[in-house]
């Protein structure tokens, strides 16, 4: 997994340094996702400084590839000037899991000016095979069911375009979003979990479905 990168950095890109899940995948994630409480129906994930650690119109030069290289613990792609990035180190293993539940959908909603590479990207970066999770995705791209909203603009209009192709309600509705303005979608009854620097890892999943089971009156 490749360092944070600063985000007042424009030229820097993380090494391919990694380290793996903090969960204990044999038993699947945390016990909160296999309780007999309710799951969020939709988890929407922001991209940058959530899913992976760096910003896609900076950081990267195009064109892309896999970087086919054992030592790595996960899947890790190369640009033009053999700098190197991959998701945030737990991010494949949550992923993989929730795609494995038929309760649960992943939808993306990122501001990001450059679309295009982004669906590259996670149509290079593969997902881990996980022992007990027969077939499933292997591709990052193929676990995002509810769709990709990847385009400049409110993360209101991401919401309202994902919502009406889902058709699953607001307070159904889980996002993880590492900029505080984001909050502007609970206006409309989305739950929002501030992730930190860690990124998109299992403390923040199990948080964030802590904190949307309170505001939804589930014990």
């Amino acid at each position: 997994m490749a360092k944070k990168l600063s985000k007042a950095t424009t030229s820097a890109a993380p090494d391919s340094s990694s380290t793996s899940s903090s969960s204990p995948i044999p038993g699947h994630g945390p016990s909160i996702l296999n309780d007999s409480l309710p799951l969020p129906r939709l988890i929407v994930l922001d991209l940058d400084y959530t899913l992976w650690p760096f910003y896609s119109d900076c950081h990267i030069s195009p064109p892309v590839r896999i970087l086919n290289n054992p030592s790595l613990s996960q899947s890790t792609i190369t640009d033009r000037n053999g700098e190197h990035f991959s998701l945030y180190p737990d991010a494949p293993h949550i992923l993989k899991i929730l795609a494995a539940n038929p309760n649960v959908k992943l939808a993306v909603a990122s501001k990001s000016p450059v679309g295009d590479l982004c669906r590259e990207v996670l149509k290079l970066l593969r997902l881990p095979e996980i022992e007990g999770i027969k077939g499933g995705p292997k591709k990052t791209i193929d676990v995002f069911d509810g769709g990709l909203e990847i385009y400049e603009g409110t993360k209101l209009r991401h919401f309202e375009v994902i919502a009406k192709r889902t058709g699953v309600k607001y307070e159904d509705m889980l996002f993880f979003d590492d900029e505080r303005p984001n909050f502007e979608v609970e206006s409309v009854g989305v739950m929002m979990m501030l992730i930190r620097n860690k990124g998109f890892c299992w403390e923040a999943l199990e948080q964030g479905i802590k904190l949307w089971r309170e505001r939804r009156g589930i014990a």
